[in-house]
Parts: C-alpha cells; structure tokens; sequence
C-alpha cells in the first residue's frame, strides 16, 4: 500500500508539472493563439492580429505575465461605450506602444514605449480623450510605422 501511494504521488506531481509548464508557455506565446487570429487591426498596410479583451477580466488581465509578443501581435480592449480609460504596466513584463481609438477607429491618443511597472505602485497612462478601443502592440511600433494621432484603424474583429 504504501508503495502504491508513493507512485500515486509520483504521478500526481509529474501531471501537475506538465500542466503547469504547459500553461506557463502559453503565457509566453503571442496572442491569437488563445482566440481567433483572424481578427485584425490594420493602418494602412501594417496589420496586427490582435487578442481581444472585451469583458472585464479580460481587460483587468491584459497582457499581464507576457514574456513575448510577435511584431505583428497586439490585444485590442474594447469597452461598451466612449470613455476615458487609464492604462497601467502593472506585471506586464514586455514594454509596449499603447493606442486609444474612438468608435470610427480613428487614434485620438498614442503612448510610446511604455514600460514595465516593477514597482508596488504604478503609474497611469491618462488620455484625456474618449476612446472605445486601446491597442496594445510592441514598444516603437507606432513610430516605425508612422502612426500618428487622427490616422484610421481599419478593424476587422468578430
């Protein structure tokens, strides 16, 4: 008996394991691998296959624990209605470009290069502008693709 519950032991810890390494590399990978990939944010010829955050703990979680994300990746949060909505870098461990849209798709706001909070307290991003959608992608990205604040988000999203 007391063999059998040794390998049960055994067992139990090397599922538990092989779970928790499995869902650790998921963390890792980059967004649309937990949803559809199909949903898309694009300006211009530059596009993103964007995770969604629509409900509130998707939202809460965002991109929280991430230890990468492809250049072509983001999270898109989309709210119920206009509004003003402050980003932090709370365990977010990736820096990132952070852009507010409002319900046409239209960049109201962009914050570069935001980076990880490693701090207990952290601060805000606070546009002063109502958005309906934020996008999150790689630190620089905007820049490089010479995205500016009243340029068009084409989205593609289901």
């Amino acid at each position: 008996m007391k063999i059998f519950l040794q390998i049960l032991f055994i067992a139990v810890a090397i599922v538990s394991i092989v779970y928790l390494l499995f869902y650790s590399a998921g963390r890792t990978l980059a967004p649309g691998t937990h949803q559809n990939i199909n949903n898309k944010v694009c300006f211009g010829s530059h596009c993103f296959f964007v995770e969604l955050a629509k409900t509130e703990g998707e939202r809460e979680r965002g991109l929280m624990d991430r230890t990468l994300l492809d250049k072509d990746k983001g999270m898109l949060f989309i709210f119920d209605k206009e509004g003003i909505y402050p980003f932090w870098m709370k365990n977010t461990l990736i820096p990132l470009d952070i852009i507010w849209l409002d319900g046409s798709g239209k960049v109201v706001f962009i914050g570069n290069n935001i980076q990880p909070c490693k701090s207990f307290i952290c601060p805000s991003v606070i546009p002063a502008v109502n958005a309906k959608y934020v996008l999150e992608v790689n630190a620089n990205i905007a820049e490089s693709i010479g995205l500016g604040v009243g340029d068009l988000a084409v989205m593609n999203i289901k």
